[in-house]
């Protein structure tokens, strides 16, 4: 779900959009960060304050651990006539969904493996990516990390599975209650959704194959992140006005396919998509009709700002924040997680169905000038991140940066950053404290959970999933 600064360019310039941790170079040999869209709520939320505050930084801790497990909210009617299945995660203040994306590529140079998820503090594991032949099916993204990697107690015997898949099967094992979906698409591979959903013919070709997919591999749903119909993606991705509709009529494919997978064999499939949080970009969706389709929708309310822009501003702000230098009047009022909830339940998304993104990573700025503790101000330049410029991984943030530069909480954006006067750096992050008042907004909104991107991005001790898990789940 995260994406490179470059790419998110031309959506910062269209209103935002994202999508779920997406692709994005990561110097390991997987795909590139994946990025989001411009968020959205009610602008009201925020209450008036002045644009930054002070305070020193200080990091929250964890939260109780324990084994969760899906509880079943029913779907809505799917458009068409049929009825959407019974969704896994709950609805209700001491249910809801906690979601990780597990990145593919994390086996390479983050040297992170499925073994150490912290499965007893998830719902589900969205798997990014599958994806698309130029046949117009769904296939493997890394055959090597997803299929071949050999594990301790893996065989080399002829059709015996290994890699991340067969790993994600033990977990589950292990996990009862835990469920996994195969995403498919992402930033870097978003190009070939609009010829797959052309035709009835081409979307049941695809549908047929993903379905396949699934099953094959021992997935329990389909996360599809087209990023985006009708435009805001990469620049070379094949877009076409008639993309809205074709969303559509996919997703609705997908799950009378669905529907009748579950109908002879009794399990429950989930499905779900990636969706853009900017209301430049959310616009080419059908979301009332979507939204009665899907099982629920996990909402890219990160990346709402980064180095595309002209002066430091916060990667995934809960509300709007006075003071805002953004010039596009949209920007400055949307772009934030409380206006993009508010944008899809005025668009007719149950609230049970929003499930709300929140980034394992920061953004940094470099030579910016010491007003304002840094924020709000112009820069030039990225300094090196983690894996790239611009983006650090918060176990990385916490171990280096917390410990040596002054960590500030803005009173109405509700979200911390970093800034060290010496270095002209500034970095926008969540940390446990900002992920807790997530969490309650979430209950409060009575929303359906959160996800986030991705796994690898936090500390040793959970310390970003387990304030998430405290309040999101029963146990």
């Amino acid at each position: 779900m995260f994406r490179r600064a470059s790419a998110v360019l031309p959506i910062a310039l269209l209103a935002a959009s994202c999508t779920p941790p997406q692709q994005s170079s990561t110097g390991d040999g997987g795909q590139s960060t994946s990025s989001s869209d411009g968020g959205g709520g009610s602008a009201g939320d925020g209450g008036a304050a002045t644009s930054g505050s002070g305070g020193t930084s200080q990091t929250g801790s964890g939260g109780s651990t324990g084994s969760t497990g899906p509880t079943g909210s029913t779907g809505g009617a799917g458009s068409g006539g049929s009825t959407g299945s019974t969704g896994s995660g709950g609805s209700t203040p001491t249910d809801k969904r906690v979601i990780g994306y597990f990145a593919a590529w994390a086996v390479y140079g983050r040297d992170y493996h499925v073994p150490e998820i912290p499965a007893d503090k998830l719902t589900h594991i969205n798997y990014a990516f599958a994806n698309i032949s130029d046949q117009g099916e769904c296939v493997l993204g890394d055959a090597y990390a997803d299929t071949d990697k050999y594990y301790p107690g893996d065989s080399w015997d002829p059709g015996a599975k290994r890699g991340s898949f067969h790993q994600l099967e033990i977990l589950k094992a292990n996990h009862p209650g835990l469920r996994t979906l195969i995403s498919i698409g992402g930033w870097s591979w978003s190009g070939k959704f609009s010829d797959v959903a052309l035709t009835d013919s081409t979307r049941q070709k695809f549908v047929t194959s993903c379905v396949n997919f699934m099953k094959d591999w021992g997935f329990d749903g389909i996360d599809i992140d087209w990023e985006y119909p009708v435009g805001g993606g990469l620049p070379e991705n094949k877009t076409r006005p008639e993309d809205k509709q074709n969303y559509t009529l996919l997703l609705q494919a997908f799950r009378d396919a669905l529907n009748a997978e579950e109908a002879q064999t009794g399990k429950v499939f989930d499905l779900t998509i990636a969706a853009p949080a900017g209301p430049g970009i959310y616009k080419n969706i059908e979301l009332q009709k979507v939204g009665s389709i899907l099982s629920w929708i996990n909402l890219m309310t990160y990346d709402l700002h980064g180095g595309w822009d002209t002066h430091t501003n916060f990667n995934s702000a809960l509300y709007p924040a006075q003071g805002d230098p953004s010039a596009d009047p949209e920007v400055k009022a949307k772009f934030n997680t409380s206006q993009a909830v508010e944008g899809y339940l005025a668009a007719g998304v149950p609230a049970s169905k929003i499930v709300v993104g929140v980034p394992f990573y920061g953004r940094g700025y470099s030579n910016v000038p010491n007003q304002n503790h840094g924020l709000f101000q112009t820069f030039s330049g990225l300094p090196q991140g983690t894996w790239e410029a611009g983006i650090f991984d918060y176990h990385d943030l916490a171990k280096n940066y917390v410990p040596t530069m002054t960590r500030y909480l803005h009173d109405e954006a509700k979200v911390p950053w970093l800034y060290n006067p010496a270095t002209g750096v500034m970095i926008s992050y969540d940390d446990p404290e900002s992920m807790q008042i997530k969490a309650d907004y979430i209950v409060q909104k009575n929303l359906g959970g959160a996800m986030f991107w991705e796994l690898s991005g936090d500390t040793q001790d959970s310390a970003l999933l387990s304030a998430l898990h405290s309040t999101l789940t029963s146990n």
